[in-house]
């Protein structure tokens, strides 16, 4: 008899209801809230860093994400810049697809994603205003901020940069850290 009053009590009274209610939303949250969640998909290989070399605006072409490694570069104002970390903007399907493998650097300043910004040589901008030639630098300070550079890109008859003792150093720097890691 007990049992009965005790449910005729929890199911007729608003305020026990809520409660009851509120009971079990915690114990769903408690046993299955936690549970891990299922991954969107196969997870794509991370790559390893991009040695830095300059490159032509051909070469540049090869990294367009569809090619080799699925590695993306676009150029700003002069420089190349790995932007793979961030294929779903710069990826083929991605919004700004059309900067993959190219310089993006008049159609930053243009706000332009129409493949007439894009040039078939090395674009020196020099038709550009100061108002956008300064919109071409933050968007440069932007990708250095975010990607990683990879080098410069290279005007017709012009000498690519030695980047060789630039990398040695950073591998000193690296095993130096590591040699003073095991000393602790």
């Amino acid at each position: 008899m007990a049992v009965k009053e005790l449910l005729t009590e929890l199911l007729t009274s608003p305020v026990n209801l809520v409660l009851l209610a509120t009971c079990f939303y915690l114990l769903y949250k408690i046993l299955f809230g936690n549970a891990p969640r299922v991954p969107d998909g196969p997870k794509e290989p991370v790559l390893e860093k991009m040695k830095k070399r300059d490159m032509t605006l051909k070469e540049l072409s090869e990294y367009d994400g569809t090619k080799h490694d699925g590695r993306i570069l676009v150029a700003v104002n002069g420089k190349v810049f790995d932007v793979t970390r961030g294929k779903r903007f710069y990826g083929p399907d991605g919004p700004y697809g059309v900067f993959a493998g190219h310089d993006a650097s008049r159609a930053l300043a243009t706000f332009s994603l129409e493949k007439e910004s894009f040039k078939d040589e090395v674009d020196d901008l020099t038709d550009l205003d100061e108002e956008k030639m300064e919109s071409v630098r933050e968007w440069e300070m932007q990708f250095f901020e975010k990607y990683e550079f990879v080098g410069k890109l290279l005007k017709p008859n012009e000498e690519p940069t030695d980047y060789s003792d630039e990398e040695a150093s950073e591998t000193d720097k690296t095993e130096d850290k590591c040699e003073k890691d095991k000393q602790i």
